[in-house]
């Protein structure tokens, strides 16, 4: 079956790290989207690192008018780490959903530094944190979880504690922009579901549901998607929020392949089930290929944390390499078209 893939841009990277600001001089990447209809632009919130061995990172905040020429919105970070709290060293790989006025913001966070993990002698430093040992269990680990962040213009923020279960190694965590059936839904890839108990080898995508937002992490997971296709070896994530069509929620998807290179593909959802998957591409749509995809701090990876359409296009924005912000473009119709087609 012939497949529909993402064409980058030409001009990519579309952000790279600015030497002078301290807070993003060594990457920026894993860019979130939202498209502003009256205004006509593109917002990205994208995660920056600095190049300290502790390995920091913020979000920055940068805006389009065409999706392609980005300027940055001032020279401080839009969000910082909270320095004491459940996020404290570190906020990464933004989700933006927007509910009435409100944008709600899904991130990775880690209570205390973890190293440049490229560089294990540097990682090592920071594996084990000194805490009690009767101190909650992310806080002896220095587990990833997800957060929750509200604003209404990115420059005022309300933190509202973590939306995953404190317990585990949960990220890739994303809000539908809707309540359905009267509950918020939200995807999610925690580390540890894996083996008999969860029917699954590698760590895999699910879904839960709660009539409060901080509900979600006490609240029971179903399996949402798991590896089926060659390419799709290792651990799989979802990736972008969801798109509303007729035919269904549209997402985008990574899994990992035996060569450790992130590729993404693409599903539809039901509108009143999301745990159900309608179609499903049996291939990929991009893999690693360009130089700010392999030349990086993780060789071989596209991660993309929003999109938008614009004018019926599809723009994808995405990490390269843990160093760079690019973008990806198709015909968003071609590609609904070629998922009906797809088994689920």
């Amino acid at each position: 079956m012939a497949g529909v893939k993402l064409k980058r841009y030409e001009g990519n990277p579309i952000l790279s790290p600015h030497p002078g600001h301290l807070w993003e001089d060594l990457a920026v990447f894993n860019p979130a989207a939202w498209y502003d209809d009256e205004k006509k632009e593109v917002i990205l919130l994208y995660r920056a690192a600095e190049d300290k061995p502790e390995y920091r990172c913020w979000f920055g905040l940068a805006t389009s008018k065409d999706g392609y020429n980005f300027e940055r919105a001032g020279d401080g970070p839009a969000l910082s780490p909270s320095g004491d709290g459940f996020d404290g060293a570190t906020i990464q790989d933004p989700r933006i959903t927007k509910m009435g006025d409100w944008f709600y913001v899904t991130y990775a966070c880690r209570p205390f530094p973890f190293g440049q993990f490229w560089h294990p002698e540097i990682r090592k430093r920071f594996v084990t944190p000194d805490v009690p040992p009767d101190f909650p269990r992310h806080l002896r680990t220095n587990a990833t979880l997800t957060g929750l962040a509200m604003t209404k213009d990115f420059k005022t923020w309300r933190r509202a504690g973590w939306i995953t279960d404190p317990v585990l190694d949960d990220r890739d965590a994303i809000l539908f922009p809707e309540k359905i059936n009267g509950k918020f839904v939200l995807m999610h890839r925690p580390l540890e579901f894996v083996g008999p108990a969860y029917g699954v080898e590698k760590a895999c995508a699910w879904i839960k549901e709660s009539e409060d937002l901080l509900g979600l992490p006490a609240a029971p997971s179903k399996l949402l998607l798991k590896q089926r296709y060659p390419w799709e070896v290792n651990k799989l994530g979802m990736n972008t929020p969801p798109i509303k069509t007729a035919h269904g929620w549209f997402t985008i998807f990574h899994v990992v392949g035996a060569d450790l290179h992130y590729r993404l593909g693409a599903v539809l959802l039901d509108l009143n089930d999301p745990s159900q998957v309608l179609h499903r591409t049996p291939d990929w749509l991009m893999q690693p290929e360009a130089d700010y995809e392999i030349e990086g701090y993780y060789r071989g990876c596209c991660f993309p944390c929003g999109t938008v359409v614009i004018n019926g296009t599809l723009f994808v924005y995405y990490g390269g390499a843990d160093r760079y912000c690019a973008v990806a473009t198709c015909d968003f119709q071609e590609l609904l078209d070629h998922l009906l087609i797809c088994p689920p």
